[in-house]
């Protein structure tokens, strides 16, 4: 016999979960299963010893086929009738299997080769079984088989097939299941065919042992159905750990294909995916995290890594952020910043730097500026207090700052640090220093002095300069002088007293310059005698016999005591803020209450108010105020107009009490003026005031 084609063996029809899965296909792990064979009848060497009822129907024969010998049961009985004669197989171990497959491979001779036989003559055969715990020798037991299925051939040998030796082979395959019991026996039923069985295989189907997402699955049995899914859970391989709370699991269907598999297994850290195994990483690699990459090399400024590493050390004087990645390169603190300048305009001080020359390999980079006012000699630093900052001094991004609010004659140090991410790992910080000092050279002011008490012989006086300052001053000079006038005496005597702070300046030796400080002082003393004699003959010559008005002044004076002043005009300052500083007095708007408005001027409403500055009285002022919305130029006028009023002191001349520049809005204190006007007083007394006294007016206005 010679086999002329195979073609594919027909399958049970399907089920809705076997379309399902059809359409599922590409979820199906491309892995053939494997087959368990139970039986195969194509491997006997010599009869199997096959029960066969009624006895000889069956023909057990040997043949040559593509040179093998083979062996075959054949039956061609089909010229007797109605046939019913069995072929039954020995008992079959059915071990783990739950649904067996059984493959035939058979010949089946075409019925009009067999002329007058054509109504006795089949060309099917039918297909048995039964289980059972025990072998049952050669017992049939017919009534105890089921049906698996009429075998009908795709291939009929006729007769020129037959004539040629050059038969049709037929493969089929039918299943059954589930099965119980411990074995079963398979059975054939020839109906009247002229059929030849080459081949009958029995086998089960298992899902192979394969490792799929880093875990390993054994070999299962295949289900029963195809509606009977293995569930089998994997076991990781060696050093590789499970991928969230998911253990990995697959499911193995009824022909013993493995479904895609839920979950994984992942290297762990210091680990890498090398095939199916998890193998350490390799001296100066590190893996940080369970996963399946690569280890990766060692980043910049980090020791060599040992063998299995999950990070790698900074080097000595390196280091990572608390919110840098492992995987990222050690880094340093940054230099100090580079050429710090101070620019001064007023009581402002803008500083700026250049970024340091070594980041330190971060792009975190901010600067920190402090500020420390000290004595001269530096022996004593404190934390500057009072000042403002254009932005946040303590994390900075820009590099430069402005500082206002500065007083003139204190010495202040600006240190500006450099700092990154990394900065707090290291003690010392990389910062640069500036010394800023304001009007040195300008002795500390004087803002006022009071009389506490007084007897016939002496005098109690305070007075008050800013507290800042206080350390810059060496020691207090007070002058006196006694005025008496030939008038009509009010109140006995008025003494005018001067209050001055001296500090120390290294220009000349000692030595020298308390000699010119002596014979300055001489010098000064005999020119203002000399000129307030002269001004006195004059005046009382002037005078002339008039009705004399006290011999006193009604104000403490302090322009009566200095040498005659040059007046300076403010708007030859480049920032009026300077001439602000020098002639007036900063008051704190805290002691400035404003009650009601008395007027309105070029620059704004003027008020009447109260003046309570620490440790003095309550009194009475008058408050200009500069407008919202104003221009830089009536800024400037209104500042100007402040440094003129006070650089004159004067009974007869409205008393500038101080100024409030630096807050909104900005105000003008002076005394205030129950009467008004001058002009406006004078006008509206015209008519109830004689000549006489009108004169009187006038020359106590001038003197």
């Amino acid at each position: 016999l010679q086999a002329e084609g195979s073609p594919e063996p027909s399958m049970a029809p399907p089920t809705i979960l076997t379309l399902i899965l059809c359409f599922l296909s590409n979820a199906l792990l491309s892995l053939q299963s494997k087959e368990v064979v139970l039986l195969d009848f194509s491997k006997t060497q010599g009869d199997p010893g096959w029960l066969i009822q009624p006895p000889g129907k069956w023909d057990f024969l040997q043949n040559v086929m593509n040179g093998s010998l083979i062996y075959i049961y054949s039956i061609c009985h089909i010229q007797e009738g109605d046939q019913d004669n069995w072929l039954r197989t020995n008992w079959i171990y059915r071990s783990d299997a739950q649904r067996v497959f059984i493959e035939l491979r058979f010949t089946v001779r075409d019925c009009n080769s067999f002329p007058g036989v054509s109504g006795a003559c089949k060309e099917t055969f039918n297909l048995y079984y039964t289980e059972s715990d025990t072998d049952h020798g050669t017992n049939l037991h017919k009534k105890f088989f089921s049906k698996i299925d009429t075998v009908a051939p795709d291939e009929i040998t006729v007769r020129d097939d037959f004539a040629s030796r050059n038969v049709r082979l037929n493969v089929e395959v039918r299943s059954v299941g589930p099965l119980t019991k411990k074995g079963f026996y398979l059975a054939f039923q020839d109906i009247g065919a002229c059929v030849a069985l080459l081949s009958v295989r029995v086998y089960y189907k298992q899902c192979p042992a394969v490792v799929q997402g880093m875990a390993h699955f054994p070999e299962t049995v295949a289900g029963a159905n195809s509606q009977d899914l293995a569930k089998v859970e994997g076991k990781c391989v060696e050093n590789a750990i499970t991928e969230g709370n998911d253990e990995p699991t697959m499911h193995c269907n009824m022909d013993g294909d493995w479904l895609v598999p839920i979950g994984r297994c992942l290297c762990q850290a210091g680990y890498e995916k090398v095939g199916d195994q998890c193998q350490a990483c390799k001296p100066g690699f590190f893996k940080s995290e369970a996963s399946n990459s690569l280890c990766q090399p060692c980043p910049a400024h980090t020791e060599l890594s040992s063998e299995g590493a999950t990070s790698c050390m900074c080097q000595d004087g390196y280091f990572r952020a608390t919110m840098d990645p492992i995987s990222s390169p050690c880094t340093s603190s940054p230099s100090a910043p580079r050429e710090l300048t101070a620019a001064g305009t007023g009581s402002k001080v803008m500083l700026h730097w250049l970024p340091p020359s070594n980041t330190g390999g971060r792009d975190d980079v901010i600067y920190v500026v402090t500020c420390e006012l000290c004595l001269l000699d530096q022996t004593e630093c404190r934390t500057c207090d009072g000042i403002h900052f254009s932005e946040n001094p303590h994390h900075l991004k820009a590099t430069a700052l402005t500082i206002s609010g500065l007083e003139p004659h204190l010495n202040y140090t600006f240190t500006v640090e450099a700092r990154n991410g990394v900065s707090s790992a290291r003690s010392a910080g990389s910062y640069t220093t500036l010394r800023v000092i304001l009007s040195q050279t300008e002795p500390p002011k004087v803002t006022s002095v009071n009389l506490d008490s007084r007897s016939k012989t002496s005098l109690s006086l305070s007075w008050s300069v800013a507290p800042r300052q206080h350390n810059r001053v060496l020691k207090y000079e007070v002058a006196y002088n006694k005025k008496v006038r030939n008038c009509h005496y009010l109140d006995g005597y008025r003494c005018l007293c001067e209050v001055i702070a001296i500090i120390w300046m290294d220009t000349e030796p000692e030595g020298m310059n308390q000699a010119a400080i002596v014979g300055g002082a001489a010098a000064g003393v005999i020119f203002i005698v000399l000129l307030i004699g002269f001004v006195l003959f004059v005046h009382q010559r002037r005078r002339n016999g008039q009705g004399r008005q006290s011999a006193e002044d009604v104000y403490f004076s302090k322009s009566e005591m200095k040498p005659l002043k040059t007046y300076v005009d403010p708007h030859t300052y480049e920032d009026p803020n300077k001439a602000v500083l020098k002639f007036t007095t900063e008051i704190a708007p805290n002691a400035v209450t404003r009650q009601k408005v008395i007027g309105a001027g070029e620059f704004g409403e003027v008020y009447k108010g109260i003046l309570k500055l620490p440790g003095k009285k309550e009194i009475p002022v008058a408050i200009k105020t500069l407008k919202a919305g104003y221009t830089e130029k009536q800024r400037i006028d209104f500042l100007s107009e402040a440094s003129i009023m006070g650089q004159f002191c004067h009974h007869n001349i409205i008393r500038l009490e101080g100024v409030v520049s630096k807050y909104k809005p900005m105000m003008i204190i002076t005394e205030h003026m129950e009467n008004g006007a001058l002009d406006k007083f004078l006008a509206g007394s015209r008519r109830g005031t004689d000549d006489q006294n009108l004169l009187t007016l006038s020359v106590s206005w001038t003197s």
